[in-house]
Order: structure tokens, then sequence, then C-alpha cells
């Protein structure tokens, strides 16, 4: 913390009309030897101009600097700006994109596809049969 920071937290603290007298009016009273130097140290500054501050300038509050940096939460903005839309992508470039992020690994390898074997049909009809039927067995 500098000095300036702590000057001015005890200028606050201070309690109104306990100030310390100006300088040159009790100019006897502090001697020239350690005493007096000692008493010129302990002496409460005096809530006249900053002289370690740059012309100018104002000393910001901490409080108020980390309200400024705080870090804000846009999940709800997010959550309604995806939820508003319904743009669903072609399936032939999802397929596309997930192909080029694939690795060459054999666990990052989707399944084969099996594919499925048709029932065989038969080349025969019903009526196909029962004329066999009536030539083989004699039956009308």
């Amino acid at each position: 913390m500098s000095a300036s920071l702590v000057r001015r937290g005890l200028e606050l603290l201070e309690a109104p009309g306990r100030g310390g007298a100006p300088s040159g009016v009790c100019g006897g009273q502090h001697g020239s030897g350690a005493a007096g130097a000692a008493r010129r140290r302990k002496r409460v500054p005096r809530p006249e101009r900053n002289k370690a501050t740059v012309k100018g300038r104002v000393v910001k509050s901490a409080i108020e600097e980390y309200h400024k940096k705080k870090p804000v939460n846009h999940l709800r903005e997010n959550l309604q700006y995806m939820l508003k839309g319904r743009f669903v992508a072609n399936k032939a470039i999802t397929e596309q994109v997930l192909t080029q992020n694939r690795g060459r690994k054999s666990k990052d390898q989707p399944p084969k596809k099996v594919a499925k074997k048709k029932p065989e049909g038969t080349v025969f009809t019903e009526e196909d049969f029962r004329k066999f039927e009536r030539e083989y067995f004699g039956r009308p």
C-alpha cells in the first residue's frame, strides 16, 4: 500500500476538529535535538495537498475497481440465443465434419455398419405350387 493511501485513510479516520495546528504557529515548542525530531515525526499530517500524487490524478477506490473487473455471467443470454435459432445443419455436412475431426486410431473409428440381408423371396407363386401339385400328385 502506498503512503498516500495510508495518509488518506488516516485523514478519513481522524475525528473532526482534532487536526493539528498549522505549521509555524507553534514554532518554539519543537527543539532542535532528538526529542524535537521525534515530536515532528509523531505529528499528524494535515489534510492539505497530497504531494505523492501526480497533479490531476484521482485515487481510485479498490472496491470500485473490483466491481468493474468482476466477471459477468452471460449464460442466460447465450441460452436464449442458442434456443432462439432452430437451424439444423445438413446431415451430409455434419458427417463430413465428423470424418475430418476423427482420429486415425481404431478407438476413434465408428463401428462398421453391417448390411442387413434381405429375406430371400421365392421365385414361385402360390399358383405355380398348385399347378405343380396337380401335375406331380395327380390331384385335381
